[in-house]
């Protein structure tokens, strides 16, 4: 389970279930446990205002850079 975090104010994006080794690159809307974001749009965007992503189809593209996570990977 990870915690993504604005990389601007450290604040709470979700809580996601990231199966795999690897960047994250995209979030899977269903692997999404818990959502705190703010959605504008096709947009993803923190409390403060930053960009995190844009939703496409069924995943949200990740804008590097952008955030922070924490957390641990699960191996399948």
């Amino acid at each position: 389970m990870l915690t993504v975090k604005c990389a601007k104010c450290n604040g709470k994006i979700f809580r996601y279930h990231k199966i795999g080794k690897g960047r994250l690159l995209r979030c899977w809307l269903d692997r999404i446990i818990k959502d705190y974001s703010v959605r504008d749009g096709d947009e993803v965007r923190c409390r403060c205002g930053s960009l995190i992503g844009t939703v496409e189809g069924k995943s949200v593209k990740m804008k590097q850079n952008s955030f922070t996570y924490s957390g641990t990977k699960t191996s399948k």
